[in-house]
This record gives structure tokens, C-alpha cells and sequence, in this order.
């Protein structure tokens, strides 16, 4: 027993995992009087000093609001967060069964049934956690778990992202921060994350269920990534041939080096699997035992242990209303009072409620204002960017769209100005949005428009360093290098050697140039 309780609330009770992110505890909640999981991350001894530490608290609020809006029976639901003295805690469900990498050990060879139940409910899982988009970053066995009724559980969302600080996803000294061994080579190379790189993930996952070992292993984190980059994996038939011809293609897709060979999406992948999948049949063909993954798609939804207790009485009146009924349209709100509450919130943090209320005030302002006006634009503004500082890039590229549409009908430098400002917003919602290429794109095309602009020279830095970064998720090595090396030079011109884009610039190709050599 620890005895340690965090914010006053949870008290520590055993360690039940430990890794370079933190450590995971089982702990009493005693203000609901039940059984949570608690982990614990020390920003200040992964971020490299108090600075460092306290960037990381920021993207840990960040990242605990942005990954709170993601609700599916594959994640484990997150009940609280925050810090505690040094330590940031993040308050979960406990979790009754094994994580995958234990589960994988114990039943040696992994049926291929198995497998493909597996990799499927990890589909559904990430189908729903890119849409927001989130991008998971550090999915592996250790962070998946398998409950006694067979289905899956997604661990960890969010917080690779948190730790995720370096340029790339190792620290300067070339120790792993994340897992080297399910790392996309986009990933790893510093490059954007997108999507395609959770996938690659998978299809590493996938690989080690199927034939007991990662497609690529090493000594070292650089030897791990030289393999990514430049091997192909064996594929599983050779080591199990009963694998079926289809599942075996697919991994192979998705452990493609270029991303934009992988599969297109989550949901492309499940209708891969869905034909491999056992169908539904009678409570006789059922596995009896626990923990076996293709229980969720022999019998969908059914009860667990296999007699559930008898339902006690109808259902409330309120629970039906719930589920049900749509509530009374709301009187619109005042937009003078609004816009106030907005700058409260803001102040306060309060970033999710914002954008609510931000949505709700802009009819009502259209209606009193007009569509065109200027309160109209100004609040579209500010609702688009608070979009953006609360995760929700794909609700914000629309807004920004419009706005630079309704600059671009006006004259002068100003206005030209503002488009330029909300096409490049934009193209940073694709970017986060996964949508490589056309970021890419939208990126190129800004960048002379402004370097055209005379008191703006930080901004098409910027844009290079992104362009060089795009170039590397999409594979494209001898650009990136080259892109960033010409980047390197005139940061260090404009700002000196020790600048922080410089030095994250260098740091980018040095570790580049070892991987190429």
C-alpha cells in the first residue's frame, strides 16, 4: 500500500505498470467510493527542465479537453485529471483482464481468428478517434486490453501526443520516448502525423499477433527506424501459412514505408477484416472461457457473465426522456451578453464551453446583424480559432474557408492580409486532419505570398518547416533534407545559432543524416 493520495481524492494503493511515460496505480476513489486506475507522468524529468515542464502541462490540459470528446466503448473512459505537486494524474476506469501483450504470450500461437477480432475493434476505435481527429501515436500491446467478456480497450490516447515535444519522437540523446518498434517511419523521421500513421501501427500489431515478433527489430532506436525505412517485412504466411491470402495482403498495406500506399482510412481497413471475421451463431458455438476477442462478433452485445441478472423494473421516466426526447428550442441569446461571457470563459480556460456558446451567439448575431456584417465576421474569427485551440479542426476549416471568401470580395492590403491569415489556418486544420498532400499544397502556394509581405518574416519560416515536415510523413527524404537544410541557413541568418527553430532544424537533420547513413 502507498498511502499517497492525489488532489485530495484518490488514494494509491499498488503499481500495476511502469514504463517511460509513468507510472499506472490502482487507487480508491473516496469521494464515490470505488476502484480507479491512476497514472502518474513527472513533466519535469522528460521534458528537459522547468521550461520543458511546464510546455508539457499545457498540451496535458490540452490533449485531457481534446481527447474527452471522444466517446466509444473501445476507450477507457477517463474520469478526471490535473496535477498534484510535480506529478500530472490522469483518473481512469479500472480495467478487469489482460493488455494484449500478455494475452499474445499466454496463447502462443495466436489463433488468426483471434487476430483479425482484434485488429477490428481496434478499427472502430480509431475510425471514431479520427474523426475529432486525434491521432493515438503510441498504439502497441501494452496499450490495448483485452476484457473477460473478449472485447477491446484502447489505452493511453492522447498522452504519447502530450510527451511528444522533440521534433522527433526521440529525445536528443537517442533514447526512445514512444515505442521505436510500432513507430511509422513518418513518426519517427519527425515528419506530420496523420491518421495513415496509426494505421502503420496497426499493421505492426497485427504482423507481431500473427507471427510472434515485430516485422522489425534492433539493438538500438536508430537500428529499429533504418529497418522501418529501408527492409521489407516478411510476410506472415511464411511463418504461419494458415493465415488467409487476404490478411496477409493486407498487413502488408498497412506497413507500407509511403503512406499514401497504406489504406485510406480506419473504416477501409474493417471492411477488409469484416469478411474474416466469425459470424454470429448460437449460444453453443459460443467460447466459454473469458478473454477470447471473438466473443464481441459471435454473439454482438450479449450479456456477460452468460446469465445476467433479471432487469429490476422499467426504465425511468428520466433515463427514456434522455434517450428519446428533444429538448425545448432555447430562447437565442443576448449577443452583447454572449460575446462578454465568451471573454470570460476564454480567460478562464473554459475553451469547449466557448466554442458552445460561440455557435449559438452566430445565428443570433446574423439575424440582428446581418450576415455580412462586421460582429458577424469578427465573432467567425473568433469562433474558428477557438476551433482550433480546442482540437476541432475539421468544425474550423469551414469557417475559415468562408472568411477568407468574404475578404477576398474586398480591396486592399488589409483584407488581403486576412486571407492570407485564414488560408493558412486552413491548411493547418488539413495537416492535423491528416490530409498530407493537400496541406502540402496549400503550404507551397502561400509561402511566396508571404515572403511578399515586408514585416513578416517569421511566418514563411514557419511554413518551410512545416513543408519540410510534410515532405518527410510523406516519404520524400532527399526534399525534406534539402528543404530543411535551406531553412537551417536562413533561420540562423535571421535569429542566430541558438534560436529554437534552428536548433530544432538541426537537430531534425542530424537525425536525419544519420538514418540515411
Amino acid at each position: 500500500m502507498n498511502g499517497r493520495v492525489i488532489a485530495d481524492r484518490y488514494e494509491l494503493a499498488t503499481v500495476i505498470g511502469q514504463g517511460g511515460m509513468g507510472q499506472v496505480w490502482t487507487a480508491y476513489d473516496r469521494r464515490l467510493d470505488r476502484r480507479v486506475a491512476v497514472k502518474l507522468l513527472r513533466p519535469d524529468r522528460m521534458a528537459g527542465g522547468t521550461e520543458g515542464a511546464d510546455e508539457m502541462r499545457r498540451r496535458f490540459v490540452r490533449e485531457c479537453r481534446v481527447t474527452a470528446q471522444v466517446d466509444h466503448r473501445g476507450l477507457v473512459t477517463v474520469h478526471d485529471a490535473g496535477s498534484d505537486g510535480e506529478d500530472l494524474y490522469l483518473v481512469m476506469q479500472y480495467v478487469e483482464g489482460a493488455d494484449l501483450a500478455d494475452h499474445l504470450a499466454e496463447n502462443d500461437p495466436y489463433p488468426w481468428q483471434w487476430a483479425v477480432s482484434v485488429a477490428a475493434q481496434l478499427c472502430s476505435v480509431l475510425s471514431a478517434v479520427h474523426a475529432v481527429p486525434i491521432i493515438h501515436r503510441d498504439l502497441k500491446p501494452r496499450n490495448v486490453m483485452v476484457r473477460p467478456d473478449g472485447s477491446v480497450l484502447v489505452l493511453d490516447l492522447g498522452v504519447a501526443a502530450v510527451l511528444d515535444t522533440d521534433t522527433t519522437r526521440l529525445t536528443r540523446t537517442g533514447s526512445p520516448i514512444g515505442s521505436p518498434a510500432y513507430m511509422a517511419p513518418e513518426q519517427a523521421m519527425g515528419g506530420a502525423v496523420g491518421p495513415y500513421t496509426d494505421l502503420y501501427a496497426l499493421g505492426v500489431l497485427l504482423h507481431e499477433l500473427l507471427s510472434g515478433d515485430v516485422p522489425f527489430a534492433g539493438s538500438t532506436a536508430l537500428g529499429v527506424l533504418h529497418r522501418h525505412l529501408y527492409e521489407p517485412p516478411v510476410p506472415v504466411r511464411q511463418v504461419r501459412p494458415e493465415v488467409p491470402q487476404a490478411l496477409e495482403d493486407l498487413v502488408l498495406r498497412l506497413l507500407a514505408k509511403d503512406p499514401l500506399h497504406r489504406p485510406g482510412d480506419a473504416q477501409e481497413v474493417y471492411e477488409a477484416l469484416a469478411p474474416l471475421l466469425p459470424a454470429p451463431g448460437p449460444s453453443g458455438a459460443l467460447p466459454r472461457g473469458p478473454l477470447d476477442p471473438t466473443r464481441p462478433f459471435l454473439m454482438p452485445h450479449a450479456p456477460w457473465p452468460e446469465r445476467a441478472p433479471a432487469a429490476t423494473g422499467p426504465v425511468p421516466p428520466a433515463a427514456t426522456a434522455l434517450v428519446g426526447a428533444q429538448p425545448p428550442a432555447a430562447a437565442g441569446p443576448d449577443v452583447a451578453e454572449a460575446v462578454e461571457e465568451v471573454k470570460r470563459l476564454l480567460d478562464q480556460g473554459g475553451i469547449t464551453q466557448a466554442v458552445d456558446l460561440l455557435g449559438a451567439i452566430l445565428p443570433a448575431a446574423a439575424a440582428e446583424h446581418g450576415e455580412r456584417s462586421t460582429v458577424v465576421r469578427t465573432l467567425r474569427k473568433q469562433y474558428a480559432a477557438t476551433l482550433m485551440d480546442d482540437g476541432q479542426y475539421r468544425r474550423a476549416l469551414p469557417e475559415l474557408r468562408m472568411l477568407a471568401e468574404e475578404y477576398a470580395a474586398e480591396s486592399g492590403p488589409r483584407a488581403a492580409r486576412q486571407v492570407l491569415r485564414c488560408q493558412y489556418d486552413a491548411a493547418q486544420c488539413l495537416e492535423q486532419l491528416g490530409e498530407a498532400v493537400a496541406a502540402l499544397g496549400e503550404y507551397r502556394a502561400l509561402l511566396p505570398r508571404f515572403e511578399r509581405l515586408p514585416d513578416d518574416a517569421d511566418t514563411p519560416l514557419e511554413i518551410r518547416r512545416r513543408i519540410g515536415h510534410l515532405l518527410l510523413s510523406l516519404g520524400d527524404r532527399q526534399a525534406a533534407h534539402d528543404t530543411l537544410a535551406a531553412l537551417l541557413h536562413d533561420a540562423e541568418r535571421l535569429h542566430g545559432p541558438h534560436h529554437p527553430l534552428p536548433a530544432e532544424v538541426r537537430h531534425t537533420l542530424q537525425w536525419l543524416g544519420q538514418v540515411r547513413a
